[in-house]
């Protein structure tokens, strides 16, 4: 059974950083893509930036752009999200997901229907 459990949520005040877990058990998936994800209360689901399947790309939402980065040891088969400069609105459910496909197309790293594996998400509040 495959499960992705994301850890390292928690309540920080503006500008500063937190580092976000996910830790996958069931599979590998260090072939394979793997993504953030985040809800904020009455919004949709949005995404926030993904690694490549190669590992040697990543994509980030505008909004996020400068401040995050992704990661991923394969050793672990563990993906982090490096939050840093956090702002107000970054305040949000954080999701982590895994795909089953070698995506090929960028855009397809931004649709939440490409990935198969959701984790249960953890909480990110960024205070004034």
């Amino acid at each position: 059974q495959v499960q992705l459990v994301e850890s390292g949520g928690g309540l920080v005040q503006a500008g500063e950083s937190l580092r976000l877990s996910c830790a996958a058990s069931g599979r590998t998936f260090s072939d394979y893509p793997m993504g953030w994800f985040r809800q904020a209360p009455g919004k949709e689901r949005d995404f926030v930036g993904a690694l490549s399947w190669s590992g040697g790309r990543t994509y980030f939402a505008d909004s996020v752009k400068g401040r995050f980065t992704i990661s991923r040891d394969s050793a672990k088969n563990t993906l982090y999200l490096q939050m840093n400069s956090l702002k107000l609105e970054d305040t949000a459910v954080y999701y982590c997901a895994a795909s089953d496909r070698r995506l090929t197309y960028s855009r397809s790293y931004y649709n939440p229907n490409q990935y198969h594996y959701w984790g249960q998400g953890t909480q990110v509040t960024v205070s004034s």
